[in-house]
């Protein structure tokens, strides 16, 4: 893997968050015109166009306030997806001590610490500025690493916010949302009209049924693109970042090889949440799935290795 310096990363990343930014709009409004185009009874470019411009007031407006609540509130929703809460400093010193001491060693602030109620080993980092920047880890990865595994584990999740990484997951997470939004509310169009006795009320169903279908699928193809975006070589330079910090790669190599034993938490059931882990595992039924061609981290086994060059 070619060498990226780390402030090389952090540039890339904010460029390819306000790329996100400014890109979802327009796809989304690049939908909404498809969807009348194809379902206005008078394919007259005017009108089309009269009810295109219309409509984006409120795809704008609506767009915005769901942006405006996954951005101020992110943290709430992680937390109740994911099952964590707030770890106090007296209820475990030795985390805060290794966390600590890491934040010291590059000059950065102490991000919240949250604990999730789990013996699987996995561990994350979520938030948008220094105030909302946190690392959740596992009641498992606590009791089941050595001190140099766990701060291995930490500085990896340091080394995400350090490098901006954790801002460019959850914008594409809200976007995701979105998305995903806009497919099941034209399915629920789809059933509704399911059920309607006109004739001509059913030749309208099956037009609303084919753009729907059309619609759910453009969703997940973009929402496999905004995944893609995010680079799989965020998790190799956050593997390279918690070695250049604790200056000991076989240490996060041994956490990793625990870490793939053990790392689905049940509890969290959103896949685009889990995506924040350090290993995003696939539930044991779907590990086979097409979904696995599109994962959002690179095998375990290849990060291992790469840290065993360096040990």
């Amino acid at each position: 893997m070619t060498y990226v310096g780390i402030q090389t990363q952090i540039r890339r990343n904010n460029f390819n968050s306000i790329l996100l930014i400014v890109a979802f709009p327009m796809v989304l409004l690049g939908m909404v015109y498809a969807f009348l185009f194809f379902t206005s009874r008078q394919q007259d470019p005017e009108i089309i166009n009269q009810s295109f411009f219309s409509t984006v007031p409120f795809v704008i407006i609506g767009t915005t306030i769901w942006f405006i609540i996954a951005w101020f509130f992110h943290n709430s929703m992680i937390q109740s997806a994911t099952g964590s809460r707030p770890l106090a400093r007296m209820e475990n010193k030795r985390v805060y001590n290794l966390v600590e001491n890491l934040c010291i060693s590059r000059g950065m602030k102490t991000p919240h610490i949250y604990i999730i109620e789990d013996d699987s080993l996995n561990a994350f980092a979520s938030g948008i500025n220094e105030q909302t920047f946190s690392v959740s880890l596992s009641r498992g990865i606590i009791e089941k690493l050595n001190d140099d595994e766990l701060e291995g584990v930490i500085a990896h999740e340091l080394s995400h916010i350090l490098n901006r990484d954790v801002r460019l997951m959850i914008i594409s997470i809200i976007f995701v949302g979105i998305f995903a939004f806009v497919a099941q509310m034209a399915l629920r169009s789809l059933q509704f009209g399911a059920f309607s006795r006109d004739r001509e009320d059913n030749k309208s169903g099956g037009v609303v049924i084919v753009i729907a279908i059309v619609i759910s699928a453009v969703c997940y193809l973009i929402a496999i693109l905004l995944r893609f975006g995010i680079s799989r070589s965020r998790e190799y330079m956050a593997d390279a970042g918690a070695a250049e910090m604790t200056r000991k790669p076989y240490a996060l190599a041994n956490a990793l090889r625990k870490i793939s034993q053990d790392p689905l938490i049940e509890a969290v059931e959103r896949r685009d949440i889990a995506q924040l882990f350090i290993e995003n595992p696939q539930p044991e039924e779907k590990k086979f799935s097409i979904s696995n061609f599109f994962s959002t981290h690179p095998p375990i086994e290849k990060r291992i290795a790469l840290l065993d060059q360096f040990a």
